[in-house]
């Protein structure tokens, strides 16, 4: 009597598609005679119902990564289901946390998938593509301020370990609750407390309801931690493509993309090259934040952020190197300015962004190139410090003033910031009469307190007067 797998299996040899034998099988590598023609990534079906796909064809014998997790045994028929590798994808998805495999692991019940979508899309041609405009709000007053990142554009985030990446990316992911944008933040080969930890500061904040976390772990094969990244990416392109929806994907983290995919490449034979990585590592990551963009069609935006560690703050290594050239600019994390108390420890002088101020309006410029000489001014003055002596007049000041701006800049990974409400705490704080004297937390404060009413540019006159006759009250009252 036939089995359910069995009949599965025969209705793909029934239609005539190529059909091969298992000759070898170490862990999850398998090499496959026959299956000739075949592409590159075609899905393959085995005779047991487990899956696979195409990651080498040679004249004789294909490479298989096999996506099971039962061993397969020599001498098993395998048949090409579909030509590409897809995944389940659908406005269903959203507020949900899914495997790579599109399988739900947060107990709220099967996701009706609408369609299936390439894993390992192609890249939209630069003829559809349109200049980017629209600043993207990560609602952290730094970034926002300083390196602004636009929507369609790809930033990466980069830094030691434990420097912040993960706490400053979910920060950025929190805040698009208050947008029109949908996250899909990739955890790849992360512990289950790097998991849990994620999903809670996203509940916590009200931002799981737009947001969609795929999840590979430690423990996971290698194959999945592999795939990670292009099924978030491909599920981002179904909700951006199809369903006209402006979406930002966070991949934390791409070097733990590379380890896995060096040590399949190692396993499976192909020579080293530098670090031992594969020859394609650059065209692996590139591939895929090149599918990032803005469309001319329906003017809407994928934008990626990609997180990458720099081993010991080296940002000249092969893979921060390789991410830095392919993307637009990078926030960069010092751990000097972490142990300084500062968060995010993003560095001033390190960070870039190519693109991003075409998102600021006048008033964010003129801020931007004000803030910039404070921190200049204000770098030097604690050089001179250093030596002890008594320092002048204009430095005490800049002193005074880089504080203020330190302290305005310091944020909590569940505070964050309208970008209108920046631009008032900034045209407080940079006021000559009144920013070396105003109280930052107590100017938060009244921030927080009239968030609701910091939504449209129309009134920020009249809530700037507000909120500084509110801080002259509170300091008359001291």
């Amino acid at each position: 009597m036939s089995t359910g797998n069995e009949k599965h299996f025969q209705v793909f040899v029934d239609k005539g598609n190529p059909v091969g034998e298992v000759l070898s099988v170490n862990k999850f590598l398998v090499w496959v005679s026959g299956l000739q023609p075949v592409n590159i990534h075609a899905l393959i079906a085995f005779e047991d119902g487990s899956k696979g796909f195409v990651q080498e064809i040679m004249n004789e014998r294909t490479l298989v990564l096999h996506l099971g997790v039962s061993q397969l045994k020599v001498g098993t028929l395998a048949v090409v289901q579909h030509t590409e590798l897809t995944t389940k994808a659908g406005r269903d998805f959203i507020g949900r946390v899914i495997s790579v495999t599109g399988e739900p692991l947060d107990g709220k019940g099967a996701i009706a998938a609408d369609t299936t979508w390439p894993i390992f899309n192609d890249a939209p041609p630069i003829f559809e593509r349109e200049l980017l405009s629209d600043q993207l709000e990560t609602g952290v007053t730094l970034l926002d301020s300083l390196f602004p990142i636009v929507r369609g554009q790809r930033l990466a985030l980069l830094g030691d370990s434990k420097s912040g990446k993960s706490t400053l990316a979910t920060q950025i992911a929190i805040n698009q609750k208050n947008t029109d944008q949908i996250v899909i933040y990739v955890l790849i080969a992360k512990r289950r407390s790097d998991v849990d930890t994620l999903i809670n500061r996203l509940t916590e904040n009200g931002a799981m309801e737009k947001t969609i976390v795929v999840v590979s772990t430690v423990f996971d094969s290698l194959v999945l931690s592999y795939l990670a990244p292009y099924v978030g990416c491909a599920i981002g392109e179904y909700l951006w493509q199809v369903l006209n929806v402006d979406v930002v994907v966070i991949y934390d983290d791409l070097t733990a993309h590379a380890q896995s995919r060096r040590e399949i490449a190692l396993l499976s034979g192909a020579s080293p090259g530098r670090d031992s990585y594969p020859g394609d590592t650059f065209h692996a990551h590139s591939s895929l934040l090149e599918r990032a963009g803005r469309l001319k069609k329906n003017k809407k935006c994928l934008t990626a952020i990609p997180l990458t560690l720099a081993d010991g703050g080296d940002v000249t290594g092969y893979l921060p190197t390789n991410i830095m050239s392919i993307t637009d600019g990078q926030w960069i994390l010092d751990m000097d300015v972490f142990r300084e108390g500062l968060r995010p420890a993003v560095s001033v002088g390190l960070s870039v962004t190519r693109v991003g101020d075409r998102g600021h309006n006048e008033r964010q410029k003129l801020h931007r190139a004000t803030l910039q000489r404070i921190l200049t001014a204000f770098s030097q003055a604690r050089e001179f410090a250093h030596f002890g002596s008594e320092l002048a007049l204009s430095a005490q000041q800049d002193m005074a003033q880089g504080q203020k701006v330190r302290q305005l800049f310091a944020q909590t990974p569940g505070e964050t910031y309208s970008l209108l409400a920046q631009q008032i705490m900034l045209e407080i704080i940079l006021s000559p009469n009144l920013g070396v004297n105003v109280d930052v937390a107590q100017l938060k404060g009244f921030i927080n307190e009239n968030a609701k009413l910091l939504k449209s540019d129309d009134n920020f006159d009249h809530m700037l007067e507000h909120i500084k006759s509110q801080l002259m009250i509170g300091q008359g009252a001291k």
